[in-house]
C-alpha cells in the first residue's frame, strides 16, 4: 500500500506539527507533502524528502504563511496524488482539500475546523490588520468558508483529537468522526520529583491563547512565570508584564522538557481544541492549571493531574494558582496517568484499528 502523509504547512513548531512528526516516524516509507516547508523552523524530519505546493516558490511565503490563506485550498487540490492508495491528512485548515484517485482512501486527522473562518472574532480579535480591514476581508472569508465546506467533503473518514473537535466537525462540516486523543513522544520529556520556584506557560503568542490574562494574574501574584513560544502578540504582551515574568521565546526541545519537569505548574488559559501542552506537563510529572473547557476535559483529572478555573480572567487564574499551591501533588501518579493514556503505543493501537476497519469497509 502506497501512503501519502499531508500537513497544512511546516513553517513552525506546534502541537499539530508534533503529531504529524509522529505519523511520519510511524510510516517511514510514506511520502510527505505540505504547502510550505521551512526545515529550520519546524519539526525534525531528518533526511526525508518533503514535497511542497506551488506556493513554496512565492518569495517570502514561508515567513508570511498566514497571508497565503486564500491560496491554500487550490494549492492542495493541485497536488498529484493519483499513485497513492491511502492518504492521511493532518489539518487544522487546508490539507483536507487534497483529491484522491477513485478507489483510494483519505483519512483526515482533524485537529480542528478552520478557526479563523468559523470562529473569526475570537481567533483574530487581537490582530490589528483584521480589525482595520475586517470590512474588506469578510467577503473573502465568505468565499473561503464555501471552499472549506467543499474541501471537508473530500476525506472518507475523520479522526478528531477530542470530543470538542468532534462536535465542531459535526456542526460545521456535517461529518461524523471518531475521537482518538493524540499522543506525545514521551521520550522527549523527563520526569522530576524536584520542582523549582516558577510556573510555566508554553504557547504560541496568539490572541486566543489568552496569555494576557495569565500575565495579569502573575502581575498580581508576584510569582515567577516563564513563557516559552513566540508570535505576533509578543511585543504587546511584554509591555504588560512585570519583572517576575520572563519571555524566553522559542526554546529547544531539551530546554523545554527541562522546564516542564521543574515547574510547579503549567498554566493554560486558552479554550484549546485538544492541547498537547497539558499532556506534556503531566508526562513530566507536573500538574496543570487550565481553563476548564475544551480538550482538557478529555485529558485532565481535577485534583489528580491538575485543576480547572472556569473563567478566562486574571482573578480566576489567581485563585487557581493559590489553590494548586495548597495541594500535595503525587508527581509519579500524574506521570503514570499520562503514560497509560497518551503514549504513542496507546495512540497507534487505536489508529491502526481504525485504518484497518476503514480499508476493510472500503474494499467490501
Amino acid at each position: 500500500m502506497k501512503i501519502a502523509l499531508i500537513h497544512d504547512y511546516l513553517t513552525q513548531p506546534g502541537g499539530a506539527e508534533r503529531v504529524f512528526e509522529l505519523l511520519c516516524k510511524r510510516y517511514p516509507n510514506a511520502d510527505i507533502f505540505t504547502s510550505l516547508y521551512e526545515p529550520k523552523r519546524t519539526i525534525d524530519l531528518g533526511e526525508r524528502e518533503v514535497r511542497t505546493t506551488v506556493l513554496q516558490k512565492v518569495p517570502g511565503a514561508s515567513k508570511n504563511f498566514r497571508l497565503m490563506a486564500p491560496f491554500y485550498f487550490s494549492a492542495f487540490r493541485a497536488l498529484d496524488l493519483k499513485d497513492y492508495d491511502l492518504i492521511i491528512s493532518s489539518t487544522t485548515s487546508f490539507a483536507k482539500a487534497v483529491r484522491k484517485r477513485p478507489g483510494a482512501i483519505h483519512i483526515c486527522f482533524c485537529h480542528n475546523v478552520t478557526r479563523f473562518l468559523w470562529d473569526t472574532t475570537t481567533y483574530l480579535r487581537d490582530y490589528a490588520t483584521y480589525r482595520n480591514l475586517s470590512g474588506m476581508l469578510e467577503p473573502i472569508f465568505q468565499q473561503m468558508r464555501k471552499a472549506d465546506l467543499d474541501s471537508a467533503q473530500e476525506p472518507d473518514f475523520y479522526i478528531a483529537n477530542s470530543s470538542t473537535v468532534a462536535s465542531r466537525i459535526q456542526k460545521f462540516y456535517g461529518k461524523e468522526s471518531v475521537v482518538i486523543n493524540y499522543p506525545i513522544d514521551v521520550q522527549k520529556f523527563i520526569f522530576s520529583q524536584q520542582k523549582e520556584d516558577f510556573y510555566l506557560t508554553s504557547a504560541r503568542l496568539l490572541g486566543y491563547k489568552r496569555i494576557d490574562v495569565i500575565i495579569e494574574a502573575f502581575n498580581w501574584l508576584g510569582l515567577p512565570l516563564l513563557i516559552t513560544g513566540d508570535g505576533p502578540e509578543r511585543e504587546r504582551l511584554e509591555s504588560r508584564a512585570l519583572k517576575n515574568i520572563k519571555f524566553l521565546g522559542h526554546v529547544s526541545d531539551t530546554e523545554r522538557s527541562q522546564l516542564m519537569s521543574k515547574a510547579r505548574g503549567v498554566i493554560v488559559a486558552a479554550l484549546e481544541d485538544y492541547g498537547l501542552v497539558p499532556v506534556e506537563a503531566n508526562v513530566s510529572g507536573t500538574p496543570v492549571i487550565a481553563y476548564g473547557k475544551g480538550g482538557v476535559l478529555d485529558t485532565q483529572i481535577p485534583g489528580k493531574t491538575g485543576i480547572f478555573f472556569n473563567l478566562q480572567t486574571p482573578e480566576a487564574i489567581h485563585t487557581a494558582v493559590v489553590e494548586s499551591s495548597k495541594i500535595s501533588w503525587d508527581y509519579e501518579k500524574i506521570r503514570a496517568h499520562a503514560m497509560d493514556y497518551f503514549s504513542e503505543e496507546a495512540f497507534f493501537k487505536k489508529v491502526e484499528r481504525v485504518i484497518e476497519e476503514v480499508c476493510g469497509r472500503h474494499q467490501s
